[in-house]
C-alpha cells in the first residue's frame, strides 16, 4: 500500500517518522475533495470491499488490523459506522480499549491486545488501542506507577515504543496487516463537537466530565502522539494521518485505506482448477434424482 494508491499526499502517509511534525499537518485540509461526492464514494468503496472481504475469508491467508486513534470527539465511532457497516459482520470485529482493570492489570501491556488481534481471514478494528499505553499513560504517569512500574526509569518510554514497533513487526510476519490511522482534529473543532454533544439530547450520553479535564492536557497529548508516530511508523506498519475537522472526509479516507489494503492483497477469484472442482460437485448434485421416498408426502 502506498500514499498514491489511497490518493493521499505523501506527508500524510508516514513510513519513516524521523522528521515527523504533527503541527505542520493541517486538520482542516479537504485534499481537493467534495462533500457532495463523499456518500457515493463510501458506498462504492464498501460495495467493492464486500466482494474482497469474501475472498479474504475464503483464502484465510491474511488478516487486517485497523487501528483508529484520535483525541476525544475526533470521529472514530462515525468512521467505523460509515466505512465498515456494509461488510459481513461475521468477519469484522470491533474492540475498544479503556484503562486496564482487574485481570488485565496483572498481565503485560500487550496481553489483552494480542487476544483481540483478528484471525487470518478477518478484519479487526481497534477503537483506541495498544497506543493508549504510550499516550494516556504518558500524560498521566501515575497510572503506570499504580501498576508497580517506574515511568521515570531511563528509556522507559523509548522501550515501550520499541515494544509496540516489535509487536507490529511480529504481526506482519504472521500475515496480519496493521493499518494505523490517526484522526487529526483541531482543539477548536473538538470544542465545537463537545458543545454539540451537550446541546443535543441524543448525543449527551457521549459526553463525560473527563472530556473537559483531558482538554487541559491537549499539548501533552499532541506531543505524545507526535513521538509515538515518529517511533513506530514503518513501511510494514505505516501511520496515515487524516485531517479530521471534516468528518465526511475522514470517513472517506478510512474506507479508501481499507479498500486499498484489500486490493493490494490481489485476492483473485478461484483458479481454473478449483472452478472445475466446483463444477464437478454441481454436476454430481444435479445428477442425483430424488427418489419417491425423498419426496414430501401430501396431506
Amino acid at each position: 500500500m502506498s500514499a498514491d494508491r489511497i490518493g493521499l499526499p505523501s506527508q500524510l502517509f508516514i513510513t519513516n517518522g524521523k522528521n515527523f511534525n504533527l503541527s505542520s499537518i493541517s486538520t482542516n485540509d479537504k485534499l481537493g475533495r467534495q462533500k457532495a461526492a463523499s456518500r457515493t464514494r463510501i458506498r462504492d468503496c464498501v460495495d467493492r470491499m464486500r466482494i474482497l472481504q469474501q475472498r479474504l475469508a475464503a483464502y484465510a491467508t491474511h488478516g487486517i488490523l485497523v487501528v483508529l486513534q484520535g483525541m476525544d470527539a475526533a470521529g472514530k465511532d462515525g468512521a467505523i459506522r460509515h466505512a465498515f457497516s456494509g461488510l459481513n459482520p461475521q468477519g469484522v470485529h470491533v474492540k475498544s480499549f479503556k484503562a486496564p482493570w482487574g485481570e488485565e492489570k496483572l498481565h503485560d501491556d500487550l496481553w489483552r491486545i494480542h487476544k483481540a488481534v483478528p484471525a487470518r481471514g478477518e478484519i479487526g478494528i481497534f477503537n483506541r488501542s495498544h497506543y493508549e499505553d504510550v499516550l494516556v499513560e504518558r500524560v498521566h504517569p501515575d497510572m503506570v506507577r499504580a501498576r508497580g512500574l517506574d515511568p521515570d526509569q531511563p528509556h522507559f518510554w523509548d522501550n515501550r515504543l520499541a515494544d509496540l514497533r516489535g509487536f507490529e513487526t511480529y504481526l506482519r510476519h504472521q500475515n496480519i496487516l496493521v493499518l494505523k490511522i490517526f484522526l487529526h482534529e483541531s482543539r477548536e473543532k473538538q470544542r465545537q463537537r463537545l458543545l454539540r454533544r451537550l446541546e443535543m439530547p441524543e448525543k449527551r450520553w457521549k459526553f463525560s466530565a473527563s472530556d473537559l479535564k483531558e482538554r487541559e492536557f491537549w499539548p501533552h497529548y499532541s506531543a505524545a502522539y507526535e513521538e509515538a508516530i515518529r517511533a513506530t511508523a514503518t513501511p510494514e506498519a505505516p501511520w496515515i494521518v487524516v485531517p479530521a475537522d471534516h468528518k465526511w472526509l475522514a470517513r472517506v479516507l478510512v474506507a479508501e485505506t481499507l479498500l486499498a489494503t484489500l486490493e493490494g492483497l490481489h485476492l483473485k477469484e478461484p483458479d481454473e482448477k478449483l472452478s472445475d472442482t466446483l463444477k464437478s460437485a454441481q454436476d454430481a448434485l444435479l445428477a442425483e434424482a430424488p427418489s419417491k421416498t425423498d419426496k414430501p408426502s401430501k396431506k
